[in-house]
């Protein structure tokens, strides 16, 4: 697809999201086999936790015809995200299968022939319309998405700050080393980068994550590193300490949405706070991250996958 629609004066709080938009196929309670139907993706976790979050999101994802796009829509318009720079097919909703565990949820994808990957192409307003852009998930590396974020991506580094989160995803119709090569590309050019450690050891095999974090530092970026359970998130910027933040302690009740409520949390802070400059003090990063922990400690303790503002952060 490559409609463009005419681009309205440049935003600086406007954030432009740009993935999947999908179905999460998750257990309910009380009966593990029976699967509930609920909105997500990552980057439309992200796009519904900025407008929560009070931003203003514009959403460019490939939305379907089925019953599926139908919530998907009505979700996100529901949320406050501007959804008029998104396309529509014909295709089916996408759908990842959720299967959440003691050590996080895994997930098995139906990705293929859906309208979910049939992105627009979205180069010039990335460029001309936004304060910043934000790229991740699933829409990286599956085609003929990849390429339109790919694209997308070295025109938004051009004329402001990209945020690139590198979600590395294993499935069997996914291929693992192209899809490795397709997410380090994306975090060349990006000036705010937010991965687990998980994703540093897959992406930069042969270092430890927190030496992968102080080389991308190391030329320019903020790095964010969350780990698991309650081992918080740090914070790294160029030739300064890292700054280590736990994760808040609350009643775990769902984890599903938690890394793109932390991602929202980190995009709302370095918009009201820090104009998008990613050259933090020490104090700063520490305070974004407190911020972010807490906004992802919202949808800890309570089932479903929206964020709410932070109380006393």
């Amino acid at each position: 697809m490559t409609d463009s629609l005419p681009s309205p004066a440049a935003d600086p709080g406007a954030v432009l999201v740009l993935g999947e938009a999908l179905v999460d196929l998750v257990p309910t309670e009380g009966d593990a086999g029976v699967r509930a139907a609920q909105p997500g993706g990552a980057p439309a976790n992200v796009a519904v936790g900025l407008a929560r979050l009070g931003g203003r999101p514009s959403f460019v994802g490939g939305l379907g015809d089925d019953a599926f796009a139908e919530s998907v829509e009505a979700w996100l318009a529901g949320a406050g995200v501007d959804l008029s720079l998104s396309g529509r097919s014909s295709l089916p909703t996408a759908l990842a299968v959720a299967d959440p565990g003691a050590h996080g949820t895994t997930y098995r994808f139906h990705l293929r022939d859906t309208a979910t990957f049939e992105l627009p192409e979205r180069t010039v307003e990335a460029t001309a319309r936004f304060g910043a852009v934000y790229v991740g998930g699933l829409a990286a590396v599956v085609a003929p998405a990849a390429g339109v974020v790919a694209a997308t991506a070295r025109a938004a580094a051009d004329a402001g700050p990209l945020v690139v989160d590198p979600h590395v995803r294993e499935d069997r119709t996914l291929d693992p080393v192209r899809s490795l090569g397709r997410l380090r590309e994306l975090c060349s050019p990006a000036r705010v980068v937010k991965a687990s450690d998980e994703d540093l050891a897959r992406l930069w095999p042969d270092a430890a994550p927190e030496a992968s974090c102080r080389a991308l530092a190391g030329e320019g970026r903020l790095v964010v590193m969350t780990r698991g359970g309650a081992e918080g998130a740090t914070a790294y910027v160029h030739d300064a300490p890292a700054v280590p933040v736990p994760a808040l302690r609350v009643r775990v009740v769902n984890t599903i949405g938690a890394g793109d409520a932390f991602m929202a949390g980190m995009l709302t802070w370095l918009r009201t706070v820090a104009d998008w400059d990613p050259a933090l003090s020490a104090g700063q990063a520490r305070a974004m991250l407190e911020y972010a922990a807490a906004t992802a400690a919202t949808v800890c303790a309570r089932a479903g996958t929206e964020p709410t503002a932070p109380v006393g952060v």
